[in-house]
């Protein structure tokens, strides 16, 4: 049933912008709500009324015709909130609230990539906000920014990447830990890479600060995490100073 429905195609934007005041259902796909009680659902189906998601799970499709629903055959995709927050990974997010998740009741913005380039969470997660390349579609709002390799509306396609707070200037820098090791270098951009042993570039990728805490996602796709306190920074067993600027 699902493969007589447009994928994320350009006959699948027209589809959806064509039925703009109709509901819109992602059919078949691997969906990483990011909700603790909902978790992956695999098969799944993602319902998006207006600017909010609908249901969430299998067999939704049945009801699309009842519901004058455009539907998009997402089979091999992986979908996942378009926003995220370092602690939404973590078990923290509220549910059914903002864009943290994709439960029933949450913000409309997903990103959709190949199921090829996202065996699991971690591998979805540095896909979407890492290689913008097999980016299938975003939808902020229920709204398509990015679908079949082109950014329009507006909106780029980066829009999907994790809010982020302004660093502090404080905190960028290069942080040596006690052994002389580890340099673990934050820019303003939002992004570190570290040195050890005098190995350069031994770990790259995003980092995201709130308060005290700051969430490291590596480019090989895992996450990590440490703590400010006392002008240290502690991470992974090892204690960090900021070398001073020169």
């Amino acid at each position: 049933m699902p493969n007589a429905f447009p994928s994320f195609t350009a006959a699948g934007l027209d589809a959806v912008r064509a039925g703009a005041d109709r509901p819109l259902l992602l059919t078949n796909a691997t969906v990483h709500t990011l909700d603790p009680l909902i978790g992956t659902m695999h098969g799944a189906d993602v319902l998006i009324g207006a600017t909010l998601i609908v249901g969430v799970g299998p067999g939704i499709v049945t009801a699309a015709e009842d519901d004058g629903a455009v539907v998009i055959d997402a089979t091999g995709t992986a979908v996942l909130p378009a926003r995220l927050y370092a602690t939404t990974t973590l078990g923290a997010a509220a549910r059914g609230t903002g864009a943290r998740t994709l439960a029933p009741g949450s913000e409309a913005s997903l990103v959709a990539v190949p199921a090829q380039h996202a065996a699991d969470l971690p591998a979805a997660l540095h896909t979407a906000f890492t290689q913008p390349e097999h980016l299938l579609a975003v939808l902020l709002e229920g709204r398509p920014t990015h679908w079949a390799g082109e950014s329009f509306g507006g909106v780029p396609a980066t829009s999907s990447l994790p809010g982020r707070p302004a660093v502090d200037p404080s905190r960028v820098g290069v942080w040596i830990d006690t052994d002389d090791f580890l340099h673990q270098e934050l820019t303003a951009d939002g992004r570190y890479d570290e040195t050890r042993g005098g190995r350069p570039h031994a770990f790259q990728g995003s980092y995201w600060i709130d308060g005290d805490r700051i969430d490291y996602l590596d480019d090989l796709g895992f996450w990590a995490f440490g703590t400010f306190a006392d002008d240290a920074l502690h991470h992974a067993g090892y204690t960090m100073h900021r070398k001073d600027a020169r």
